[in-house]
């Protein structure tokens, strides 16, 4: 029996998760993405005639994400204001909310594609009237994205392996490991900010960010750890 308190492995898409969010995009409703503590893809959604969500350990939140012992038992709440959903961090939680690796202090608004994570959990904010074909979120790589690329992706994503509460590797360690140059490294990073959309974000932002949603959307799995 798997420990509880462990984050569900990272692991490729199937076919039908994808279906699943393809589907849930052609919709109406917002709703967040996460998996379960056997890696299951879970997709909640944020249904229209609620204007609160909570979010914690306790088996009574609206998301209970029991296994999870990093996470408080009541940790934080999705709250639509005005139109616009908002997440902010009740006070409860010990390790603090977080946005696209940022903390949340107070409440902030949430835009579709929003990383959020509690814990070692992390869920993804989709807001389909706000979608396209976003590659970063419904599965594979960017057709764009290089051989060299995705080797960089899979390296800077390593520390991740075994729990999300890591920093993405720096580009010495990629380098090191892949036995290229730094500026390679940076030339290829500038490549996949662009292509996963993150390259408007602040340096110490997109890095964490990146090797966030390749890992949530599936685009790197633990088998890719396995076969460098």
């Amino acid at each position: 029996m798997s420990t509880p308190d462990l984050p569900p492995t990272p692991r490729a898409a199937t076919a039908r998760e994808l279906h699943e969010r393809y589907n849930a995009l052609r919709g109406t409703l917002p709703f967040l993405l996460y998996r379960d503590q056997h890696g299951a893809q879970v997709l909640h959604l944020l249904a229209a005639e609620r204007s609160r969500f909570s979010i914690g350990r306790n088996r009574g939140n609206d998301i209970a994400l029991e296994w999870d012992l990093s996470v408080s038992r009541l940790h934080t709440e999705l709250e639509r204001i005005g139109g616009e959903w908002t997440i902010g961090d009740v006070g409860l939680s010990r390790n603090g909310t977080w946005v696209n690796e940022e903390r949340v202090r107070g409440r902030q608004r949430l835009h579709d594609g929003d990383v959020i994570r509690l814990g070692q959990t992390t869920l993804v904010f989709r807001l389909p009237e706000a979608a396209d074909s976003d590659p970063t979120v419904t599965g594979p790589l960017p057709l764009a994205v290089s051989a060299g690329q995705r080797r960089v992706l899979v390296e800077l994503c390593r520390p991740y392996k075994d729990t999300r509460m890591a920093a993405p590797s720096t580009n010495k360690q990629i380098a090191d490991r892949l036995s290229v140059s730094v500026d390679a490294v940076k030339s290829h990073l500038r490549v996949l900010f662009a292509a996963f959309e993150l390259d408007h974000l602040p340096q110490n932002q997109k890095r964490a960010l990146l090797a966030i949603r390749a890992l949530e959307t599936g685009a790197i799995s633990t088998q890719d750890f396995t076969e460098t």
